[in-house]
C-alpha cells in the first residue's frame, strides 16, 4: 500500500469524505500528517501554500510527512519540501455548476454573495457583488481554478486553459470526480494498493436537500459562462477519467467494483448506523459528532448504534467523525504536548 500521499482538498467536492478515509488509513496505519500550524484546519488558506506553515517543518532538517491532505492553495515547490519525492497526489472535481450554488448557500456570508438574495440575482450582474481584491472573492468564481494555484481571474485563451491542464496533469497521478464518488473510489484504491474497507465511507459535510433547489437552464449557462476555467477543468479531467477507467479497469470490472463497495458501505451503515443514514443537526445525539454549521446549509450528520462491542465502535465513530474533530484529535495524538 502506498502511504505517501498528496490529497488537494478542493472546496465543496466531497472532499471531507475523502479526508475522512485518510484520516482513518493514516491512523490505522501510524502514519504522521502535515497539519497546519497549531492545529487548524486550513494551511492559512487562501495564501499559496508554503512548507512552515506546516507544524513541525524545519528547512534545517526538512522533516517529510506521510499525508498532506488539509485545505490549501496549491504550490507544487513548496509540496515537495514537506513531503517525500514519491508521494502520490490527487485531487477531486465537481460540476462547476452544482459547485457555485453549493458556494452560494454555503459561503453565503462572503463578501461577493451577502448581499445577493439569489444565485439568479447574484449572476444576472456578478460585478455589482463581486470584486477580485476582496480577499474572500475566489469563493465566488472559478474556486477549482483558485485552489488549484491559478489566477480564477485569468483570460479564458485556448493557449492559457492547455498550460493550466498541462500543469495540472504534470503534478498530479489522478483526478476524481464528486459525481461518480464510487467510481473514484475504486480508482483510488486501485492506485494506491488498499483493500475495500480503507475507502469505504459515509458521506461527510454534506447538507440537507431542504436547501438545493434545480437550476434552470437559463442559469446554468450563466454559472458555466462565470466559471468558464473551472468548467474547461472539469470537462477535461472528467473525459480523461473515464478514458482511463476505460484503459485500468474496464466498464464491466468497474460495475462490480462499485457494486461490492456499496455492498459493504451499506453493511456498514447497518452494524454502525440508527436508522440507515444521515439525520439533521438538531437530531444528532451525540454532540462530538455533530458538524461545523456553515451559511445557510444545514449539514447533515449521524447517529450511532448503542450497545455496540468496544472494537465495532472505534471503527463504527472513526467512519462518522466529523472533520475539524477528527483532525483535532489526530493533531493531539501527533503533537501531544501542543493543544490546539
Amino acid at each position: 500500500p502506498r502511504t505517501d500521499i498528496v490529497f488537494l482538498k478542493v472546496h465543496k467536492s466531497a472532499s471531507s469524505t475523502v479526508m475522512n478515509i485518510l484520516f482513518r488509513f493514516g491512523e490505522t496505519h501510524n502514519l504522521t500528517f502535515a497539519f497546519p500550524m497549531g492545529g487548524g484546519n486550513q494551511l492559512f488558506y487562501p495564501r499559496h501554500f508554503l512548507a512552515r506553515f506546516v507544524q513541525g517543518f524545519s528547512p534545517r532538517r526538512p522533516q517529510r510527512f506521510n499525508i498532506l491532505c488539509h485545505h490549501m492553495r496549491f504550490l507544487q515547490p513548496e509540496v515537495q519540501k514537506v513531503v517525500s519525492r514519491s508521494a502520490v497526489y490527487f485531487s477531486i472535481l465537481r460540476n462547476p455548476v452544482q459547485l457555485m450554488e453549493s458556494s452560494f448557500v454555503y459561503y453565503k456570508g462572503a463578501s461577493a454573495f451577502s448581499r445577493a438574495h439569489s444565485l439568479e440575482e447574484f449572476l444576472s450582474h456578478p460585478y455589482l457583488y463581486y470584486n477580485p481584491a476582496n480577499k474572500d472573492s475566489h469563493y465566488a468564481r472559478n474556486l477549482m481554478t483558485f485552489d488549484f494555484g491559478f489566477n480564477p481571474n485569468g483570460e479564458v485563451s485556448a493557449k492559457r486553459v492547455q498550460l493550466m491542464l498541462e500543469a495540472i496533469e504534470a503534478s498530479f497521478d489522478l483526478l476524481l470526480i464528486s459525481e461518480y464518488f464510487d467510481e473514484s473510489m475504486v480508482l483510488l484504491k486501485e492506485m494506491l494498493c488498499w483493500d475495500l474497507d480503507s475507502v469505504v465511507s459515509f458521506p461527510l459535510n454534506s447538507r440537507d436537500s431542504s436547501t438545493k433547489s434545480p437550476l434552470p437552464d437559463t442559469i446554468v449557462e450563466k454559472i458555466k459562462n462565470w466559471n468558464r476555467l473551472d468548467w474547461e477543468i472539469y470537462t477535461h479531467f472528467n473525459r480523461t477519467f473515464w478514458e482511463r477507467i476505460d484503459r485500468d479497469i474496464g466498464r464491466e470490472r468497474m460495475q462490480q467494483e462499485v457494486k461490492a463497495l456499496r455492498q459493504r458501505q451499506a453493511e456498514l451503515a447497518r452494524t454502525c448506523l440508527q436508522g440507515t443514514g444521515s439525520v439533521a443537526p438538531k437530531d444528532i445525539k451525540d454532540s462530538s459528532l455533530r458538524p461545523l454549521q456553515h451559511g445557510s446549509a444545514k449539514i447533515l450528520g449521524y447517529n450511532l448504534k448503542q450497545g455496540l462491542d468496544k472494537e465495532t465502535e472505534r471503527m463504527c465513530r472513526r467512519l462518522v467523525t466529523p472533520e475539524l474533530q477528527y483532525s483535532s484529535a489526530l493533531y493531539k495524538k501527533q503533537f501531544p504536548q501542543k493543544h490546539p
